[in-house]
């Protein structure tokens, strides 16, 4: 395999390979962080353990969806504006397409052999998930600081589970990283890092404003239906830290009663968690439902819109800000402190919502430990802990 430096694959691969993800990447947004991983540092080697951490940390700093955000960005690095524009697409467009045929189609999913399955894939989010915390704290924690610094911030998240805590911890972890840690002495390597930041990157953070001012006064002043759904799902997507979960009370007090029955709105919310790809299209299924297929365009690209503008405004920032000496320290603190926030995701959500008894436990394990040994094929390890946990429910 190339150096990722130097490896930049054809944009049509580019979006193929997301596209599989889209297709495959059940679990949720914190088991999709697990899939990128094996996919883009273990597999094809695009990223080392630390790059991967730091767009990881970045994604989780700005609010937005951090799954969608971090694969944008790896498109970004791989193939420019149109591989980033690529990859969020391919990742999408199978859940989204999904949830729209549901929108139109009314609830599914309830009972039986669809809740059985949906029960073995949360066992794969959790052995996917463990072995991503396992092998980042391996490359991330090295020393006892950093150890520390992991186990502080699941201990924090563990007893504080708000939307806000992630990002707490982030900066708390980056304010030590900068005291406690010392990275070796580097050489400054002139190069993109010191480029002048590009005008397109102001203009999507002055588009993110824009919009976010904007969208709900158009909307108050009367309009179509679709203009009304862009102002709810672009504040949507713009205010929410914490992924995916944590935008449906903000699209719930929007939308019901005043669009959309209650008990649609939670059929739609079950449905997407059971789909491969991004939870955020639970906006497809919306739109959909209140106005047809313009309604998921609309409420889709809405949602989606303020995180990827974001994220392409603060790259370059970023960039610039990790190419200084004295910053090093504090990346490495963010680095550690990622590790220490999906280890909290591990036991809360993932854990809590998937793991009901033993039997559970067990199926997990054992695919956790067929995971890291890597003796087994990937996919197969997948399927087996999924059929295996779909038919514990059923029994």
């Amino acid at each position: 395999m190339p150096p990722a430096a130097s490896y930049r694959p054809r944009r049509a691969a580019l979006f193929l390979i997301f596209l599989r993800l889209g297709l495959t990447s059940f679990g949720g947004p914190v088991a999709h962080l697990g899939y990128f991983r094996t996919e883009f540092v273990t597999r094809r080697g695009w990223l080392s353990e630390a790059a991967f951490a730091e767009l990881l940390a970045l994604s989780q700093f700005l609010p937005g969806p951090a799954s969608s955000q971090l694969g944008f960005a790896i498109g970004l690095r791989q193939g420019g504006l149109p591989g980033g524009l690529l990859a969020w697409l391919g990742f999408t467009l199978p859940s989204a397409l999904l949830m729209l045929a549901a929108g139109l189609a009314g609830g599914l999913w309830a009972g039986g052999a669809g809740a059985a399955l949906v029960h073995g894939l949360k066992l794969v989010a959790v052995a996917v998930v463990a072995q991503a915390v396992c092998g980042m704290a391996q490359s991330l924690c090295p020393d006892t600081p950093r150890r520390l610094l992991a186990l502080a911030a699941l201990l924090f998240l563990l007893a504080f589970p708000t939307p806000l805590a992630p990002f707490v911890c982030l900066v708390a972890g980056a304010v030590l990283g900068l005291t406690m840690l010392r990275p070796a002495r580097e050489v400054p390597q002139p190069g993109p890092a010191a480029a002048p930041i590009p005008l397109s990157a102001l203009v999507a953070l002055g588009a993110f404003a824009l919009l976010l001012l904007g969208l709900p006064l158009l909307a108050a002043a009367g309009g179509p239906l679709w203009l009304s759904l862009s102002a709810i799902f672009y504040q949507a997507g713009a205010l929410v830290f914490g992924g995916g979960h944590v935008v449906l009370p903000l699209l719930e007090a929007s939308l019901v009663p005043a669009l959309l029955p209650a008990d649609r709105f939670l059929a739609g919310y079950g449905l997407a968690q059971a789909l491969p790809g991004p939870l955020f299209t639970l906006a497809a299924y919306l739109g959909a439902a209140v106005d047809g297929v313009g309604g998921a365009v609309v409420g889709t690209l809405a949602i989606f819109l303020p995180g990827l503008l974001l994220l392409y405004g603060a790259l370059p920032l970023w960039a610039r800000l990790r190419a200084q000496p004295a910053a090093r320290g504090g990346l490495l603190g963010l680095n550690a402190v990622v590790v220490g926030i999906l280890a909290a995701a591990l036991v809360d959500p993932i854990a809590v919502s998937s793991l009901r008894g033993p039997g559970d436990a067990v199926i997990a394990l054992a695919g956790f430990l067929a995971l890291v040994s890597g003796r087994l094929n990937g996919l197969a390890v997948l399927a087996a802990i999924a059929g295996a946990g779909a038919l514990l429910a059923l029994a």
